[in-house]
């Protein structure tokens, strides 16, 4: 959810759009399990996987859309969105090269830009200030590897459609993987402006 500075800020918690980035969060060891079942001698669950995947990207819609036309945007909101987002592709990360669908080089990038965030957050904190607020690009990265990841996992098969996945799954992972470090890049900045700034009023 992109939050506009313009915008009341609420400190409700119980609000449609938090409820919806709740289940949101409650779905991701439900997906972790379904899509590792075969993994552990289970039956093969992925298309539950992708109904669960296509829960989330629907409800990632709607809390924003939702919180921005009801003027219910709210401090747990802010952290709730970005949290589940993240844990999303963290689970589908784990999930799909585990099943080494997704190479090992590819996770390994996605997670070095998450530990890159994570240090500018930790700075952030340090200086006094909250974490950076999710932007339109961080937010159009997102979108794009949830896109990715279910066409990744519908091209774990045969067939033509498995072959049609597998082409714009990997065109979505690599626009998603492109633009998720370009939005890090520009939270690195925005983060030394801040400190910068810090410097100098000192």
């Amino acid at each position: 959810m992109e939050v506009q500075e313009t915008r009341v800020q609420t400190d409700r918690v119980l609000t449609i759009p938090n409820i919806l980035s709740m289940a949101r969060l409650a779905g991701v060891p439900i997906f972790l399990w379904l899509i590792l079942r075969p993994e552990f001698g289970g039956p093969q669950s992925d298309g539950w996987a992708l109904l669960v995947l296509a829960f989330s990207g629907i409800s990632d819609y709607l809390d924003g859309k939702l919180a921005r036309r009801w003027n219910q945007i709210s401090s747990l909101g802010r952290i709730l969105d970005p949290a589940a987002d993240r844990l999303y592709i963290l689970s589908t990360l784990v999930g799909l090269t585990w099943r080494e669908i997704l190479p090992v080089w590819l996770t390994a990038v996605l997670l070095a830009r998450e530990l890159v965030l994570l240090v500018m957050v930790g700075i952030l904190r340090r200086h006094g200030y909250p974490p950076p607020q999710v932007n339109f690009l961080g937010k159009a990265a997102t979108f794009n590897l949830m896109y990715a990841f279910p066409l990744l996992l519908l091209s774990d098969g045969s067939g033509w459609i498995a072959s049609l996945a597998a082409i714009f799954g990997w065109a979505f992972a690599g626009w998603g993987t492109t633009l998720y470090w370009w939005a890090g890049v520009l939270y690195v900045v925005q983060v030394r402006r801040v400190v910068r700034a810090d410097a100098m009023a000192d």
